[in-house]
């Protein structure tokens, strides 16, 4: 007879038990964070709010999360995965690399545009150096955000790396150009939000003019193609 199999240790139950309702009130504290940040927006939604939305006090909130920074990080992770599947619907439908990085860019404009929480959020993380965010989250929160932020990124850095190998881009670095085009359509959709541009007429003289939403998105769009095909006409 076999004692290897005897010998193993079993799984404690009550262990597994009280695991599964971790996870589960993780992801409710995640899914009350989300909802208080599309409603009132990142500014506004304190950990006290969270914490009543689901039912508990503030301390417990902080049992499952090292501070406020991780469950911001943690909340983005969730933003990114939805803004990953538009993007990867959006890419499998075009047929050119300009056509696809058009595609890309203007569907992270939609996506910015219909949830500011996401732009506000991804922006209160990026205010950080990276040393200072590593030091304030977790190492699995860290892992997974960037997963999150590179399972977006590559979709972008294969359209560039597309546009490359078929001569109608000029990339020096696609994945810097890819960070900073994300970095950059951050900012920019923060001026959908605002909706004005500001400008001199004369010297000392300021204009306040209207910008919409949809001219943002076409400008993030035109001047990302721009960026890549400057010169390339020249080098075919």
């Amino acid at each position: 007879m076999d004692d290897s199999r005897a010998a193993r240790p079993r799984p404690d139950g009550r262990r597994t038990a009280a695991a599964a309702r971790r996870r589960a009130r993780t992801q409710e504290i995640l899914a009350a964070t989300r909802a208080l940040f599309d409603e009132r927006g990142v500014r506004d939604a304190q950990i006290e709010d969270i914490a009543k939305a689901v039912g508990i006090n503030r301390a417990i909130v902080y049992r499952h999360f090292s501070g406020k920074e991780e469950l911001f990080a943690l909340t983005l992770v969730g933003y990114l995965d939805d803004l990953r599947a538009a993007l990867q619907q959006a890419a499998d439908g075009a047929l050119s690399a300009p056509s696809r990085l058009g595609a890309l860019v203007g569907t992270f404009a939609d996506y910015g545009i219909a949830h500011p929480a996401f732009v506000d959020c991804a922006q209160s993380l990026m205010r950080r150096t990276g040393p200072e965010l590593l030091d304030e989250v977790s190492e699995d929160a860290a892992l997974r955000l960037g997963r999150a932020i590179s399972g977006c990124l590559v979709l972008l850095t294969d359209a560039l790396d597309a546009g490359v190998a078929a001569g109608e881009f000029v990339v020096a670095e696609p994945r810097v150009l890819a960070n900073a085009l994300y970095a950059s359509g951050l900012g920019a959709l923060q001026l959908a939000r605002v909706g004005i541009l500001v400008s001199e007429v004369s010297p000392g003289t300021p204009a306040i003019t209207e910008i919409s939403a949809q001219q943002v998105k076409d400008y993030l769009v035109s001047s990302a193609l721009a960026l890549v095909t400057r010169g390339a006409s020249g080098r075919r």
